[in-house]
């Protein structure tokens, strides 16, 4: 009974230490880029976009699509970037925990 007392314990610290990790990412702002630099897209860590840049060089009226392509690809990079952060905190967090492979967190 114990060790269910004492595993009860360790997944509410668990669950209250995934609530801290969330809401650290939601503060964070990550940079996407695109064209080497000039397409820049900033993502926060809701994936809600907080700014787009583009190089001056880009916006010519006949070059429309490339910039559109441009500026999703600035925004997958930033997605991919927040996606990779967190998963890199998760597995910081659970290190050393016996969790089956494959289990997803948080739960």
């Amino acid at each position: 009974m114990r060790d269910l007392m004492g595993m009860l314990g360790k997944a509410k610290e668990m669950q209250a230490k995934f609530q801290a990790m969330q809401e650290e990412i939601a503060n964070i702002e990550i940079e996407g880029l695109a064209a080497a630099g000039a397409v820049k897209v900033t993502l926060s860590g809701k994936f809600e976009m907080r700014k787009l840049s583009v190089d001056p060089s880009l916006l010519k009226a006949d070059e429309a699509e490339i910039l559109e392509d441009l500026i999703l690809a600035a925004h997958n990079d930033a997605r991919v970037k927040i996606e990779s952060e967190m998963q890199r905190k998760t597995q910081e967090m659970t290190a050393g925990l016996p969790i089956p492979p494959g289990f997803k967190l948080p739960f």
